[in-house]
């Protein structure tokens, strides 16, 4: 009976941590290549794809890849600690890429808008990003 409880805490406690950690949102899921599969990342957003999303849209992808970034600099970061080698470096321009067409994107829609106040505060937040 006591190891029963003792095993039981050790499960929900191990639980617990594995959910709660915050940090694991920089690391990439481990993705080895199984049975010689190559892993096959996409490309980088057109401007002519981000000009029919809205403003809201814009946004969560803003942050989206404000996160694989993140993400990316991090294991980039780690590996270059470790001397070891950062596996498909060619994907921290597409983010690169697609993060600036998201505000240019933003700015066109900016000094499109009739009202200039408007357009001075979208401006504004534009630039924060």
């Amino acid at each position: 009976m006591f190891m029963l409880r003792v095993f039981r805490r050790t499960l929900f406690s191990a639980a617990r941590v594995e959910n709660s950690n915050p940090l694991e949102a920089f690391f990439e899921a481990d993705r080895t290549q199984e049975e010689g599969k190559l892993v096959v990342y996409g490309r980088s957003w057109k401007a002519s794809e981000l000009r029919l999303k809205s403003w809201e849209d814009l946004q969560k992808l803003w942050y989206v890849l404000l996160k694989e970034k993140n993400m990316l600099m991090t294991q980039r970061q780690m590996l270059h600690a470790q001397n070891l080698r950062f596996p498909n470096p060619e994907r921290v321009p597409k983010v690169r890429k697609s993060m600036c067409r998201i505000k240019h994107v933003l700015t066109e829609r900016a000094t499109e808008e009739p009202d200039p106040r408007r357009s001075a505060e979208m401006k504004k937040m534009i630039n924060a990003l």
